[in-house]
């Protein structure tokens, strides 16, 4: 395998400048470095808690870690308690200081500690829609087993599940909180510590931040008016009036908290304040995937980037800083701009604007030409696909502004090959972006052309293939596979127009009544299918929809894991509720109506709707899985965010540099899924967790280096890409179908009545 060095320069060189001028930016340059993310291993399995750990937070120190968990056991003393359990951990001595019991009668899915308060407030957030505050303080004196107290305050306003806390730097008073039923509330701990329970005659809390109950999209021209879930929340620590939010549709929400309305109740549902900036990848931006939604999202540590990771999709990366740049904004007609042929024969390529000086530029050309080397090896060998990326990833982003345009353009096409030859989740968009790209530098490249009618090919796109592939006959006559693929696409073109027509025949012969009862669960699953395929729906069957269905599986995963007799299998109790259209009626009165009738919400207000921008990706990391649970976390590492680091369903962790979006390391973290990735404030080290009841500390402990394969426990250098393939997999099938056919199999599922409207679980088999 060929090899290339990193961008974070050499760590000799790094700790040489720190003892000679005691650099605090060399600090932290070293705490997070190439060299020492090589050498992460497992140093220590952090014991303590019963269940899945759903959620791990650093205190702003570093010297204290909190956990929240589904388990109802503490750990002292075999003290067992009815409520489920956060803990505290001391980092220098890995040990167990606190197990507390907390109340929420549901899984803790998000826990804080308070900045400012010495560390002694913590807040914890759970699938009983509950936020609760506890101070530490209150447990000193108190036996190792005495660890029920009573919370500070407690918040019951939200209707659904509370996904994701925020807290503010140098802000002790305020905490955000992220729920399924589209409001994110801003808890004041100096303006009252309770607040009366969701549904009460007498709900007036009035502490509504973002109203986003009818918020969602189905495309940036399409306008917010959907059914919202937050999943996730940040507030930026450079500056906190961003706040940062995503939910159950493909984009994220960056707001300024000084530009939206005062606090309101949730009596009234509001419209959906005007945000700063839509975060999307292009390809994305367009879909009628029910499923696509964002688990995770977080700023970077310097605030000027943003990470965006989504259910069934990769993690993207984001600017925030985007003044001036046009090349990473896009309007909705830019969406189908793309795709367009246009001929135009461009400016000359020219080399001129090369950046640095002359020895460094002839170094770096000088590497540029070898990747390219390698990514042509892959190609023409049919195989390493994804080393000939990762080649064509260095040159274009690591050496992007030094290379001159014509090596450029070699490089786009290259990667648009190599991309439609490995054909990963998503690979074939990104193929188009630099056939676009190349397309800018040289309108009449015969590359660009051909192998964009290729990628149209495999998306269906026949017409517009066609015109791209007669383009590229002109450009070259005499070349046979350019005649060749003009056939094939007429081929295509023809087949496909019959299929068309086949489909429509026979679905007017399927079709059936709307109100048609459902009579059990499987009949559920065709119809949350066939509504995710069917395309949009007309504004009545979004304000009129008559069931919806609530799959809890990420929060109850618990169970007896030692009894799994399948390794990567996902275990434990199934939650499922169904919501009636009258349920919907009575909710919309409340705190979290479905988007109903025009006068009691703005979603389907008719005043024309205008199209905003969006921005678009900067960098994408690829490898690893997200599919099965919707708290996976992609975070930055370090205090300057030069690495990415991610969960996966397959139970390991990944790595990579930030700015070519290359793997350096794959690590095994569970056995079963990783969903929490948190950087230490300062030191090198990483704490992660998932649906294992431990923690795992990580720190470059390890003997030897390694790149992308793992220490002990871990894959070896030569399986990662089975590894990887085998991720792919997994994401190139439906959520929803994931959800009814791999995990309803291994689980006893009672039917149920029509007037069974409450919550049930189904046992596990």
């Amino acid at each position: 395998m060929d090899t290339w060095p990193f961008h974070d320069g050499n760590i000799h060189d790094l700790l040489h400048r720190r003892y000679l001028h005691g650099s605090q930016d060399s600090n932290r340059s070293l705490q997070i470095h190439s060299s020492l993310i090589r050498r992460l291993s497992q140093e220590k399995e952090l014991e303590g808690h019963q269940g899945c750990v759903n959620a791990i937070a650093w205190n702003s120190s570093g010297s204290l870690l909190i956990s929240g968990s589904d388990d109802t056991r503490g750990h002292m003393g075999g003290f067992v308690s009815q409520h489920l359990m956060i803990n505290i951990w001391s980092y220098s001595g890995r040990n167990l200081l606190h197990s507390l019991e907390t109340g929420h009668c549901a899984n803790i899915f998000c826990t804080k500690f308070i900045p400012e308060t010495g560390d002694e407030l913590v807040v914890s957030g759970a699938g009983d829609a509950e936020v609760r505050l506890f101070n530490l303080s209150r447990l000193s004196g108190r036996g190792a087993d005495d660890n029920a107290i009573s919370p500070s305050a407690t918040y019951q306003c939200h209707t659904r599940r509370v996904k994701k806390l925020a807290v503010e730097v140098g802000n002790p008073n305020v905490v955000w909180s992220a729920s399924e039923d589209g409001t994110l509330r801003q808890h004041d701990f100096r303006e009252g510590s309770s607040c009366p329970p969701a549904g009460s005659s007498h709900q007036e809390c009035r502490n509504i931040l973002l109203d986003l109950r009818c918020g969602a999209k189905r495309s940036l021209a399409d306008p917010p008016r959907q059914n919202f879930a937050l999943k996730s929340c940040d507030i930026s620590a450079t500056k906190p009036h961003l706040l940062l939010v995503g939910g159950s549709d493909a984009f994220a929400r960056l707001y300024d908290r000084r530009m939206l309305p005062p606090l309101s109740s949730s009596q009234k549902k509001m419209p959906p304040p005007p945000c700063v900036d839509y975060f999307c990848p292009m390809h994305l931006s367009d879909r009628e995937q029910s499923s696509l939604h964002l688990t995770h999202v977080a700023f970077s540590p310097d605030g000027e980037e943003v990470l965006l990771s989504y259910s069934g999709e990769h993690v993207y990366l984001m600017d925030t800083n985007h003044a001036g740049d046009s090349s990473m904004q896009y309007s909705p007609a830019d969406v189908s701009r793309l795709t367009s042929f246009t001929l135009d024969r461009g400016e000359p390529t020219s080399d001129v604007c090369l950046k640095g000086h002359s020895k460094e530029r002839s170094a770096n050309l000088d590497m540029s030409k070898k990747l390219i080397q390698i990514a042509e090896r892959s190609l023409e060998g049919n195989m390493n696909y994804f080393y000939g990326i990762e080649a064509c990833n260095e040159v274009l982003d690591g050496y992007g502004q030094v290379i001159g345009l014509a090596l450029k353009h070699e490089c786009l096409c290259m990667r648009a090959a190599l991309l439609l030859k490995r054909n990963w989740k998503n690979d074939v968009p990104m193929a188009i972006r630099d056939c676009h790209n190349a397309q800018k530098i040289d309108g009449s490249s015969f590359r660009a052309h051909y192998y964009m009618s290729e990628a149209l090919s495999q998306l269906g796109k026949h017409k517009e293939a066609l015109d791209f592939a007669c383009a590229a006959q002109n450009l070259a006559p005499s070349n046979f596979d350019v005649e060749e693929r003009v056939e094939r696409v007429k081929k295509d073109l023809a087949a496909g127009e019959a299929e068309r027509n086949k489909k429509e025949n026979e679905g007017l012969l399927r079709s059936k009544p709307r109100g048609e009862a459902m009579a059990s669960l499987s009949d559920i699953f065709y119809r949350v299918e066939a509504n995710s395929n069917d395309g949009p729906r007309s504004e009545r069957e979004d304000s009129d929809y008559d069931e919806e269905l609530e799959l809890d599986f990420d929060t109850s995963m618990s169970g007896d894991e030692e009894h799994d007799v399948e390794p990567n299998i996902l275990h434990g109790s199934l939650n499922l509720r169904i919501h009636r259209k009258s349920d919907s009626a009575r909710e919309s009165g409340g705190a979290n109506g479905s988007c109903g009738s025009p006068s009691s919400s703005s979603c389907n207000d008719r005043t024309p709707y205008q199209p905003g921008i969006a921005i678009d990706m900067k960098q994408r990391y690829v490898g690893h899985c997200n599919v099965g649970t919707d708290i996976k976390q992609a975070n930055f590492l370090g205090q300057r965010g030069e690495y990415v680091a991610s969960g996966s369903d397959d139970g390991r962790w990944f790595i990579w540099e930030k700015k070519t979006g290359r793997l350096i390391k794959m690590l095994h973290g569970d056995d079963a899924v990783v969903n929490c990735v948190q950087s230490h404030p300062f030191d090198c080290a990483v704490a992660t967790s998932g649906i294992d009841n431990t923690i795992k500390i990580w720190t470059p402990t390890a003997s030897v280096p390694s790149t992308v394969g793992s220490g002990t426990a871990g894959p070896e250098s030569a399986d990662f890409l089975n590894v990887m393939e085998g991720n792919q997999h997994r994401l190139g099938r439906n959520r929803d179908a994931f959800l009814g056919f791999e995990i309803l199999e291994r689980f006893r599922v009672h039917e149920f009545t029509e007037g069974n409207l409450h919550p049930f679980e189904c046992a596990q088999s």
